[in-house]
């Protein structure tokens, strides 16, 4: 139990940062802080892109609305009955004479 202890002292004063042998450990815990810094690097990447996503997406749903709101006025404006209100304020009346066909033979 006392070679336990003792490793985890000297685990806990740094001795193995400082040993002879140090160098293989120090390469492990460079290497260990670089992957870490890429996964944060990752992860900041990943967040930028599901923001980026979710702006995009209100910005089709606010698209989308203004498209339906823009259809439904032009099917208003080509109702007969807003086209007939538009023309009498015009001063235009409809006419009494139904439009006649007009045949052109060639001889």
């Amino acid at each position: 139990m006392s070679r336990f202890k003792n490793s985890i002292y000297n685990v806990l004063r740094g001795n193995f940062l400082v040993s002879d042998d140090s160098f293989k450990n120090w390469r492990f815990i460079l290497f260990i802080v670089g992957l870490m810094l890429m996964m944060i690097a990752s992860s900041h990447s990943s967040d930028k892109k599901v923001m980026k996503i979710a702006k995009l997406n209100r910005d089709i749903k606010e698209l989308r609305s203004e498209f339906l709101d823009t259809r439904s006025i032009a099917m208003k404006l080509k109702l007969e009955s807003t086209i007939k209100n538009k023309v009498v304020e015009l001063e235009l009346k409809p006419s009494e004479n139904p439009p006649q066909v007009i045949k052109v033979t060639i001889k």
